[in-house]
């Protein structure tokens, strides 16, 4: 095999990697641990829901820079940018991409949520980092950027480029109707979206969602489907002998429809061991301040969980045949059907050079392989392999949030910081002068 040619190999015939073991050493020992709190602790002081990401944006231009990268940004729309730090290779090699979403779960300022981890204030605990994001997804962030600084001091010089990208508008929010709207509603991967449009093209990602240092080798999709019904409207003193023609009582019937049809979504949308989900995640009628009348209209809202492996336009079709018996069952309800969401599932096959990698340097470092996990919940990988970026999801978390919200242990962190640097070495290919 010639020096070119060894260059392009992904691992050794034994899976080990191909870095020497003085650089793969010289990289690990550069990861710093005080940097990576100081940095976690700085960016969930740094409130950002979806909508509010511009000043966690600014931070995340000077964290780049620091590291050494040349930072660009895209505005998605006035007060909301992509945040895109690029170390350019020296050769002709693969290039990777980091890509974290900036935007939080939630607020911090709902009121039912009081643990540590649901506040955009850092604490630290018995080794773990608490704090309104660090899980999902702040605490990637500080490991890509990082991970960089440790290649850096290390004096890596790179054959391909390396990407860091913090997007906008990661979380399943999305705009609905006339009352929902505002950039605070638009999610659901709208900052990748603008990335790969414009022009940022990797040969794959790696996105640190909180995997909890498992490999994610599929995910599933999400459908949103939207049922109305209308109803009579009429005053309370009237509607004694009228209740069952009234849009809330109506919407009794469709809910009872809706649970016998679940069973059949969960068998048709299996993916290996695990059946698809529908969730009723919002019902809504009439108005509070006039409860004096019935209301004229009634919604309900699903979320349907679609395997990778269905086009979203088969899950649609399924979703319509049912609505379509709903109707012929109930045809004096003036039932209406929409669907307003569609993000596919994705997956990475188990031989992609990205997957052994991954599992070379984790092996490296915690001394055993990772877990691989297929799991229900969506993420920009979605985005990415409609553009043919394979995307594998792989990231640091210690375990599902709990009642204390979001925390990662500071360990975790340090691992997953010195598997990065180790797999963007491997994957985008080192030289010496």
């Amino acid at each position: 095999m010639s020096d070119i040619e060894a260059s392009k190999a992904v691992l050794n015939r034994d899976g080990s990697m191909l870095l020497k073991p003085d650089l793969a050493e010289a990289i690990v020992s550069e990861v710093r641990e005080s940097e990576i709190i100081q940095i976690a602790c700085d960016l969930i002081n740094i409130p950002s829901p979806t909508g509010e990401e511009l000043q966690m944006g600014n931070y995340m231009r000077a964290a780049l820079q620091a590291a050494g990268l040349k930072v660009s940004s895209q505005e998605v729309e006035p007060g909301r940018a992509n945040i895109i730090g690029l170390w350019e290779g020296e050769g002709n090699g693969k290039n990777l991409m980091f890509n974290g979403h900036m935007d939080t779960s939630n607020s911090g300022r709902e009121e039912y949520l009081t643990g540590l981890g649901y506040k955009p204030k850092a604490v630290i605990k018995d080794r773990y980092i608490y704090g309104l994001g660090i899980y999902n997804m702040k605490g990637a962030l500080v490991c890509y950027t990082q991970a960089a600084h440790a290649l850096r001091r290390a004096g890596v010089k790179l054959d391909g480029s390396l990407w860091i990208a913090a997007v906008v508008g990661e979380i399943e929010k999305s705009q609905s109707g006339d009352e929902f709207v505002g950039r605070e509603y638009r999610g659901y991967g709208v900052g990748t979206h603008y990335l790969v449009n414009h022009g940022v093209l990797p040969d794959m990602c790696i996105l640190g969602e909180p995997t909890d240092m498992q490999m994610v080798l599929a995910h599933y999709g999400s459908l949103w489907v939207r049922l109305k019904m209308q109803g009579l409207y009429v005053h309370t003193a009237f509607s004694q002998t009228r209740q069952r023609q009234t849009s809330v009582r109506r919407m009794q019937d469709v809910l009872e429809f809706i649970n016998a049809w679940i069973p059949t979504w969960e068998e048709c949308a299996c993916y290996g061991d695990h059946r698809g989900i529908v969730n009723v995640g919002s019902i809504r009628a009439g108005e509070p301040w006039r409860a004096s009348r019935t209301p004229a209209e009634a919604e309900i809202c699903m979320d349907l969980r679609v395997p990778p492996t269905m086009p979203m336009q088969d899950a649609r079709r399924i979703v319509k045949d049912f609505f379509l018996n709903l109707a012929q069952q109930f045809p004096d309800y003036g039932l209406d059907f929409e669907t307003y969401v569609s993000v596919p599932g994705a997956e990475i096959s188990e031989d992609h050079e990205l997957v052994k990698t991954i599992d070379a340097a984790h092996t490296r470092i915690m001394g055993t392989p990772p877990a691989r996990a297929v799991v229900q919940w969506c993420s920009d990988a979605s985005v990415m392999s409609r553009f043919g970026i394979e995307t594998l999801n792989y990231g640091p978390s210690s375990g599902e949030r709990d009642a204390e919200g979001e925390k990662v242990a500071i360990d975790t962190l340090t691992s997953i910081t010195k598997i990065y640097a180790l797999a963007a070495a491997e994957i985008c290919g080192t030289h010496e002068d």
